[in-house]
């Protein structure tokens, strides 16, 4: 008993004592098909497949290990978001939507990317402990390897929905050209797989309340608008001459031309070719009634949804602007092991030709006062969550309320 802590403080009666150690026994001797942790996990792949190309060379340098692993980690998170990606386009794909269950599936794994997308954030921190002499030392064995031959991370933005025509030049050449073979062709076919963008808008087109021989949120938001107007126009007007009056009808003015412009389906078309709008026109109509909407029921999981999508935009444009920082940090402006122009290549990455759900950010900049949003018809109010299934007649039984 002298051997173990726990036995010399608590004793055992006889029969107990057998049971016990027979259990240790148990658990302490493996049989040949019983899988063991290390085993379950591969860590013998994973432990050993670091090969410093220092080493290799005669010259082992001590951070090209951290280097190494952290790029390593940053490889296994990317096959955890794709592993999440794919099952929600999945979901998305086979009509699985309708389903409230499934529905709260989809916000669940999208909030997960955002977590693990959070994560990578928080290795720039380890990696940093490295300066750039550190990383000097064994930077010249990385040639011609870099980063963006990342065959998981150009998979991400494909799958989100990166469009291809906004993507940034790299080395003056198609992104795909640096990759081959059976990765040229997984990235081909990323490209032609609805993405998560594509998918997300064609459930936003099919938002309850848009019909409009239904509830005609549209047109109603339209009319109610247009009423709020004149509304403040005539009550600045019937104000007495004062200096603040002429400024208040200006900024009345600017507010009525971004207010009204949501409602001119060719600018919005225009912008949409100009790649500076991402979503249908009826896509957006159906974003902007969740987000008017969001503290009813039956619009809430909806709403956590496009929060998530914005987060992981948000997150993965923070995650290219420390990428680029810690580049510049290391590097300052020499080219990139792999022949780019280093910082300024991935500093022209960080504006919103890579950001895929940027209309949900622009959502702000229809705000409206609550008594100005369309009031729900009573019938909505029956039910905590709308399955899609639900057609036009299930707005219009209530229009007269």
């Amino acid at each position: 008993m002298s051997g173990c802590p726990f036995r010399e403080r608590y004793a055992f009666p006889s029969e107990a004592q057998e049971s016990y150690d027979a259990s240790q026994d148990g658990t302490n001797k493996a049989s040949k098909d019983e899988l063991i942790y290390g085993d379950y996990l591969q860590l013998d792949k994973i432990i050993n497949a670091q090969e410093l190309q220092s080493e290799k060379k005669g010259n082992k340098i001590h951070d090209e290990h951290l280097f190494i692993i952290t790029h390593q980690a940053y490889e296994l998170w990317f096959k955890q978001i794709l592993w999440e990606l794919d099952s929600v386009r999945e979901i998305f794909q086979n009509g699985q939507v309708r389903n409230e269950r499934n529905m709260l599936k989809v916000v669940s794994r999208i909030h997960r990317i955002a977590m693990i997308l959070k994560l990578l954030l928080d290795q720039f921190s380890v990696m940093e402990t490295m300066t750039s002499l550190d990383f000097y030392d064994f930077r010249k064995y990385l040639v011609p390897a870099s980063g963006f031959q990342s065959l998981q991370f150009r998979l991400l933005e494909n799958k989100i929905g990166v469009p291809e025509n906004l993507r940034v030049p790299y080395n003056r050449k198609h992104y795909r050209d640096f990759f081959k073979g059976k990765e040229n062709e997984l990235l081909l076919r990323s490209e032609q797989e609805p993405t998560l963008l594509l998918l997300v808008e064609q459930w936003l087109e099919r938002t309850p309340g848009l019909e409009p021989d239904g509830f005609d949120f549209w047109g109603k938001l339209k009319i109610n608008i247009d009423r709020g107007l004149r509304d403040e126009f005539t009550h600045i007007q019937s104000k007495p001459a004062f200096e603040e009056k002429e400024d208040m009808l200006l900024e009345l003015n600017k507010r009525k031309e971004v207010l009204t412009s949501m409602f001119d389906v060719r600018r919005h078309e225009h912008l949409l070719s100009k790649g500076e709008r991402r979503i249908s026109y009826k896509a957006l109509q159906g974003a902007l009634m969740i987000y008017f909407y969001r503290e009813e029921p039956r619009f809430q999981v909806p709403f956590q949804l496009l929060n998530s999508l914005m987060d992981i935009d948000a997150l993965m444009t923070k995650w290219r602007y420390n990428h680029v920082c810690m580049v510049q940090r290391m590097i300052g402006g020499k080219a990139g092991t792999g022949g780019s122009s280093g910082y300024q290549y991935l500093r022209s990455t960080m504006s919103d030709r890579y950001k895929v759900f940027v209309d949900l950010f622009n959502l702000a900049t229809f705000l409206v006062p609550r008594h100005w949003i369309p009031k729900l018809t009573s019938s909505i109010h029956k039910f905590l969550y709308t399955a899609e299934c639900c057609d036009s007649s299930y707005f219009s039984s209530e229009e007269s309320d």
